[in-house]
């Protein structure tokens, strides 16, 4: 028995191992899927659209198109003052003439009352004749710097449009001045 207890726990383990074999090897992945065509090219983008900005104005045109009053409010000219019943262009008042007349040489359509003023001493008709002096030698410079006298007007306002109703000294030297009005365009221009 002993024998066949061996015989059959030998066969029992050939049985065993020969069951016992390599497990089966999983099959292969399957492929991958193919890839997609290639789309066809793209639609071009559209055009880009120019964004909602004014055409570029230069300063000229600016100007040209800003209305008068506008411009006088800007105070593109330079008042000039003179000395108690005086009506002779000081030095330093020529120079701010001659930069008007670069100004108004380059803004060649602006059209301008010189006003001359004077402070509150005096009649009202020798502050009339010493104004229309002041607004006269003003006018006469100007023009000699190549500005067109044709563009320029001359009135005087004696003491009857003061800056200033102080009565000092420092407030009569503000009054006694010619102020350069814009007072409207000229057609055509450059």
């Amino acid at each position: 028995m002993r024998r066949s207890s061996l015989v059959l726990f030998l066969a029992m383990a050939l049985g065993v191992v020969a069951c016992h074999h390599k497990p089966k090897a999983e099959p292969p992945p399957p492929p991958p899927p193919p890839l997609p065509a290639a789309p066809a090219a793209p639609p071009p983008a559209p055009a880009p659209t120019a964004p909602d900005v004014a055409p570029v104005v230069d300063e000229y045109e600016r100007l040209r198109q800003t209305g008068s009053d506008e411009i006088e409010k800007m105070g593109l000219l330079g008042d000039i003052h003179f000395d108690l019943d005086k009506a002779e262009l000081r030095d330093a008042d020529r120079q701010i003439l001659a930069r008007n007349a670069e100004t108004l040489k380059k803004y060649d359509f602006l059209m301008i009352t010189i006003e001359g003023h004077c402070d509150a001493r005096g009649s009202v008709e020798y502050n009339l004749a010493l104004g229309e002096r002041r607004s006269k030698a003003a006018f006469d410079y100007l023009a000699s710097l190549g500005v067109a006298a044709n563009r320029m007007k001359s009135v005087s306002y004696g003491k009857e449009v003061p800056l200033c109703q102080e009565s000092t000294e420092e407030c009569w030297a503000r009054n006694r001045r010619d102020h350069f009005a814009v007072t409207g365009k000229a057609r055509g221009g450059r």
